[in-house]
């Protein structure tokens, strides 16, 4: 048996303005809406994303990275 690392920062690029910030990621709740830093836009999940960060994140959410693609509430 094998323990996984779980990744709790991933680095959300924005699609508006293409500003980076890293953020911690929540490992009990899904994040729906993220708020750009820079030009203030607010992000939502992709379709057949679970969450912000799996959409704009360099490391898709907790859930995702523990058990897979179905593992995050949608």
């Amino acid at each position: 048996m094998t323990d996984k690392t779980i990744i709790l920062e991933s680095t959300i690029t924005c699609p508006e303005c293409g500003a980076q910030a890293t953020e911690t990621m929540p490992t009990d709740a899904c994040q729906w809406f993220y708020e750009c830093t820079s030009c203030g836009a607010v992000l939502r999940p992709k379709e057949g994303d679970c969450c912000v960060f799996c959409s704009y994140g360099t490391v898709p959410c907790p859930p995702i990275q523990e058990s897979g693609k179905g593992a995050c509430c949608s």
